[in-house]
């Protein structure tokens, strides 16, 4: 199995509206170091799973959508408790977007796992199985 992987970050507000998260149910920031691994049982003619600056250019076009906004301002997510693993979900359907978008045949890829880091001891991730 091959594997690429590019790292990011976001910057975003949000609050968990629901008594089961305690002091996060108020307004509070994270900071995610982002991790995206792109798994694929072959490599293309040029050797690659995905070229790595194509990969880190859909990442921060995925991001921008969100970095540095309050997420219960945005109206996609009214009403939705945006937890780290509700992101790492939405981030990883933006990217499949964004490389269909780029016209890239994710037929040949496995998965794509978005690993979503809030600090150095927790972090959540969504990994999307292709053609399954």
């Amino acid at each position: 199995m091959y594997e690429v992987t590019v790292r990011d970050n976001l910057f975003i507000a949000h609050s968990l509206k629901d008594d089961f998260f305690g002091p996060a149910k108020n307004l509070h920031g994270a900071t995610y170091v982002i991790d995206l691994v792109i798994r694929s049982h072959r490599i293309t003619d040029k050797n690659v799973v995905i070229d790595i600056g194509l990969a880190s250019k859909l990442l921060n076009n995925c991001i921008k959508a969100y970095n540095y906004k309050n997420l219960d301002d945005i109206d996609l997510f009214s009403g939705i408790i945006t937890t780290t693993e509700f992101m790492a979900k939405q981030l990883t359907v933006d990217f499949i977007s964004q490389l269909k978008k780029e016209k890239f045949d994710i037929s040949q890829l496995y998965s794509i796992k978005m690993i979503l880091n809030e600090s150095h001891v927790a972090s959540a991730s969504y990994e999307q199985k292709i053609n399954e």
